[in-house]
């Protein structure tokens, strides 16, 4: 294939984990084993929270938008490392490739803003819980959720029209098993400036004031914590931030490890491994996370089970 514009590019190729023969049933397992995982478990949570009046809360609002969420962002990565996989053919088309670097950016941008919001959440529950309902009404719920899904497909649609801009030569092989947008910007032999600019610049600050709506809550809600006199007290009112805090904590723990792969180690097989840590193990254990330690959810799910079973 000659060097040119978009016009002339047909198809990627996604070399995924390993071109290894022997290795592609195990992955093929691996994959559509944690991809169940990942759709059952944020289905129940979203069944769940629906279908249980004492759930519609503005917490069990925020969580069952992030399961959907993460069904998303499931959805969008590994039914086609799936069919790659199956099919035994590596290739994705122009239009899919950017299509899915889009829909990555738009629904892991939520959830980043999810986790902002949830965060303010728990500071108003925790510290203002008498004004709690007159602040966190329906309608601000809703507020906060349009407001974070406009942000994210803003961020996602500025860098994929910058995308369209640039020309592909002929390497068009992505070390990866979707197309990252990092990734995908690397194959291209014209001048990628503008779209390293942005990456560093307006991904940085996309990222940074959510996880400043995450850290700034938090440093008051331990401040009004450590004011209660008893120990139950504390561990009760800690009890309700544990859950968020832990899907925090492998959100941005995953992301920084990609983050730090790819800036030290230019493996590309270890950066294929820990972009698969950050979006797709995530959405495979929040659901865990949030009903392990959770009275009021799993009730939900024993309930919806009992309905599910007299159907």
């Amino acid at each position: 294939m000659e060097a040119g514009n978009r016009s002339t590019i047909s198809e990627f190729l996604l070399l995924g984990l390993t071109e290894d023969p022997d290795l592609q049933p195990v992955l093929f397992g691996l994959f559509l084993s944690m991809y169940l995982v990942t759709i059952l478990g944020n289905l129940l949570i979203v069944l769940a929270v629906t279908s249980d009046p004492h759930l519609h809360t503005p917490m069990y609002f925020f969580l069952s938008t992030l399961s959907f969420t993460d069904i998303c962002i499931s959805s969008t990565t590994v039914p086609k490392t799936l069919m790659n996989i199956q099919a035994r053919d590596q290739s994705i088309t122009y239009a899919a490739c950017l299509s899915q670097a889009c829909f990555v950016l738009i629904f892991g941008g939520l959830e980043n803003c999810l986790l902002a919001v949830m965060a303010c959440d728990r500071y108003v529950a925790i510290c203002h819980p008498l004004r709690y309902t007159a602040i966190m009404h329906s309608e601000l719920c809703i507020l906060l959720l349009l407001l974070s899904l406009l942000i994210a497909t803003a961020n996602a649609l500025l860098h994929s029209l910058t995308l369209l801009r640039l020309s592909f030569c002929t390497d068009l092989e992505i070390p990866h098993f979707f197309c990252e947008l990092v990734q995908v910007i690397k194959l291209a032999c014209s001048d990628t400036f503008i779209n390293n600019l942005l990456i560093y610049s307006v991904t940085s600050l996309f990222a940074g004031v959510p996880l400043f709506g995450i850290v700034f809550p938090y440093t008051r809600i331990v401040s009004s914590i450590l004011k209660i006199p008893s120990v139950g007290g504390r561990y009760r009112a800690f009890s309700t931030c544990g859950s968020h805090l832990s899907v925090v904590s492998l959100f941005y723990g995953t992301a920084f490890t990609v983050y730090m792969s790819s800036a030290i180690n230019g493996s590309p097989a270890k950066n294929v491994v820990a972009s698969m840590m950050y979006i797709v193990v995530p959405q495979m254990l929040n659901p865990f996370i949030y009903s392990l330690r959770n009275r009021d959810m799993q009730g939900a799910l024993r309930h919806l089970f009992v309905r599910i079973s007299y159907l």
